[in-house]
């Protein structure tokens, strides 16, 4: 743990003493999660011998209307699950009087990060720099143009780089917007906006250039040649880290910046003491129904690709979120007598949640295993476990999206061997899948997930503190037992 610390506080001293650098103008460097089968996954040349490398080829790189179709598509279904799912399906979980804030912040949060990748926030997560942050070479979008190129995972096959700005952009916004679910109905809504702030600029943006940066499939035409490109990758990616869609970046990042949250904020007044039940599960099925249909774009558009595997990693995100909805419900009914709605829209969460890193790389067996793991867990994550630790995650955030994450991370080395059904790893020098060790793999996913819950807690402590002597987190007792809606924005959700 000591040297996993030396290396996030070195990789933090590093980036703000000058030694973060950039590669001007190389469009094609951009893309994200390494990916598993066909010509197009992920790239682990430092492990591929020298001997099995393929004869370089002269690559003409083009842009394929069918893929940039996709991704335009999935972009916008990745804004569908924020706006209005997960407004929705947050906001149906809290009492009445606190439903329009939740959507306010959901909203205007989406907003604001959007703003920020464009100004920064691409250029640190996905240009060239240190192991931890990228360079400052594309700030304000500059050098990007309707004929910029990002890879994909196929040699020579290339989207325009705007789609693939936005596609990032989506995921961007959606990250920070999960953590509220832990501290809703307490906290000031400006409090939030500055804590979004910081979390974004030093959890969400080191975190997504580990994992998701490298130089492209096109770097690796040798193993000399791979092992140089390897060099410019991300500390995770360079750990062999496997996260297709966001499992370490999105869920666990949040996830824990949600329990740190509600750790230091601390317990909604009257918490199990008085009903604080959801006012409307209708809202939260509404919600739920949406982020699974918007999910396909999440997942699915992760491959950057309109091709065999984006078929079977929609099939996997189907299976994975069908299994957990009837894990979570069968759980709870054997549990508590009943099955409840809220209950299996949680379940279906959790399985969304679990499959996002591993979809690319599992088969549909190990999805639905996967699912029915996650499913339970989860549930008993935000019963037993929330109530044996006694922190009051109100909407289970860090229950479904940590827990969750980290059943999926860990999953993924489990369910992406080709003797269970997955697709293995692919090296992009030997152009084959590489001979697949589970405990090799388990140890690269536990690093994402360590390193995952050390550099956002870390983070989203100092930043709750700092938020909280500058203008105060907590709104005060009397605005609490007003509500949100009417104290920190003036209306109301319901006029009866």
């Amino acid at each position: 743990m000591k040297q996993l610390l030396s290396t996030i506080v070195i990789g933090l001293l590093l980036s703000f003493t000058g030694f973060v650098h950039a590669e001007p103008g190389v469009a094609v460097e951009t893309t994200t999660i390494a990916t598993p089968t066909e010509p197009a996954v992920v790239a682990m040349p430092a492990t591929a011998p020298a001997e099995a490398a393929a004869p370089a080829a002269v690559i003409t790189p083009t842009v394929n209307k069918g893929d940039t179709a996709w991704v335009m598509i999935s972009t916008v279904l990745v804004i569908l699950m924020v706006i209005p799912g997960l407004a929705l399906f947050y906001g149906g979980m809290v009492r009445a009087k606190n439903m329009l804030s939740v959507l306010m912040q959901v909203f205007v949060i989406f907003s604001m990060m959007a703003i920020l990748w464009a100004l920064y926030g691409y250029s640190v997560a996905f240009t060239e720099g240190n192991a931890f942050f990228g360079g400052l070479s594309k700030v304000f979008l500059s050098g990007i143009t309707p004929d910029s190129m990002a890879a994909t995972f196929s040699k020579g096959v290339y989207i325009p780089e705007y789609i693939y700005v936005a596609f990032q952009l989506t995921f961007a916004c959606i990250t920070p917007a999960l953590i509220i679910g832990a501290f809703a109905e307490r906290v000031k809504f400006s409090a939030i906006l500055v804590f979004m702030l910081i979390w974004f600029t030093f959890a969400y943006l080191p975190m997504a250039h580990m994992v998701w940066y490298w130089a492209g499939p096109d770097a690796y035409t040798d193993a000399a040649a791979g092992e140089t490109a390897l060099a410019t990758a991300g500390f995770l990616f360079q750990k062999g880290a496997l996260d297709f869609a966001g499992g370490t970046v999105v869920h666990i990042n949040a996830g824990i910046a949600g329990l740190i949250g509600c750790l230091v904020v601390g317990k909604r007044i009257g918490y199990k003491k008085e009903s604080l039940a959801p006012h409307s599960v209708t809202m939260t099925m509404i919600g739920a129904s949406l982020l699974w249909v918007g999910w396909f774009g999440f997942n699915v558009g992760s491959n950057l690709e309109a091709n065999g595997l984006a078929t079977l990693v929609f099939v996997n995100t189907l299976l994975a979120t069908a299994a957990a909805t009837l894990s979570w419900v069968a759980a709870e009914w054997l549990m508590r007598g009943k099955p409840s709605m809220l209950g299996g829209a949680s379940g279906a969460i959790a399985g969304l949640v679990a499959i996002t890193p591993a979809c690319g790389w599992a088969g549909p067996m190990g999805s639905i295993l996967l699912g029915l793991i996650v499913g339970a867990v989860c549930f008993w994550s935000v019963t037993s476990l929330k109530s044996m630790l006694g922190y009051d995650d109100s909407l289970d955030a860090f229950g479904v999206h940590g827990v969750g994450g980290m059943i999926g991370a860990l999953g993924t080395a489990v369910v992406a061997s080709p003797a269970l059904g997955g697709t293995g790893v692919w090296d992009y020098v030997s152009n084959s899948v590489l001979e697949y060790d589970m405990l090799t793999q388990f140890i690269s996913q536990a690093w994402g997930v360590a390193v995952a819950i050390v550099w956002s807690g870390v983070v989203a402590f100092v930043a709750f503190k700092v938020v909280d002597m500058m203008i105060g987190l907590r709104v005060t007792e009397d605005v609490e037992r007003e509500g949100l809606d009417v104290s920190e924005h003036g209306e109301t959700a319901y006029h009866i």
